[in-house]
């Protein structure tokens, strides 16, 4: 399996992801902007002044990791990654993850990870992970309502953004599990 493989546009019905381009700034930063709080328990922020490097940074697409724009009817409503994890081919993070609040708990999320999950398994990955801040109880739940597993506690991870010391939990999702819990 390549990254060329993953890395690929994806849709279903009205949900699209599309790699991240020049295109995407604007409406992603619009995005990002209406939800000031979700931040603190980000490992990077991407409001304000802080919008244009991050924006960047993805862009030059970084060693392992490979972005999309998320759009819901053709409007950016967000951001997700591909991220390396493990042995290449077997095991990836999806991750960089942020949705608009007004689509949080109405099962777009759902949606959303489960394009991205089916792909995966598709192009012969084994296993996805999900790295999550142990204080960001919100998406800790609802990676656990996908089917994975909590594998584990990584204390003191990464210093975040605003300098606060970061414990991350890793949550591990293996193909036949999801396999055996699809209709």
């Amino acid at each position: 399996m390549s990254d060329a493989a993953l890395y690929v546009p994806l849709a279903a019905d009205d949900l699209s992801l599309e790699p991240l381009a020049e295109a995407h700034r604007e409406g992603l930063r619009a995005a990002c902007a209406q939800d000031s709080e979700i931040w603190e328990v980000y490992p990077f922020c991407y409001i304000g002044d802080h919008f244009d490097p991050q924006f960047d940074s993805l862009l030059a697409g970084g060693p392992g990791r490979r972005v999309y724009a998320v759009l819901l009817e053709g409007r950016i409503v967000g951001m997700t990654a591909w991220i390396a994890f493990g042995d290449p081919g077997w095991s990836v993070e999806i991750g960089n993850s942020f949705i608009l609040p007004s689509l949080r708990s109405t099962g777009f999320n759902r949606r959303l990870k489960r394009l991205m999950i089916d792909h995966a398994f598709a192009c012969g990955i084994e296993r996805v992970v999900f790295k999550v801040d142990v204080i960001n109880t919100r998406s800790r739940a609802a990676v656990r309502k996908l089917g994975a597993q909590e594998e584990g506690i990584m204390r003191r991870e990464r210093k975040t953004w605003t300098g606060r010391v970061r414990d991350t939990v890793i949550y591990g999702l293996l193909k036949e599990d999801w396999q055996a819990a699809q209709p």
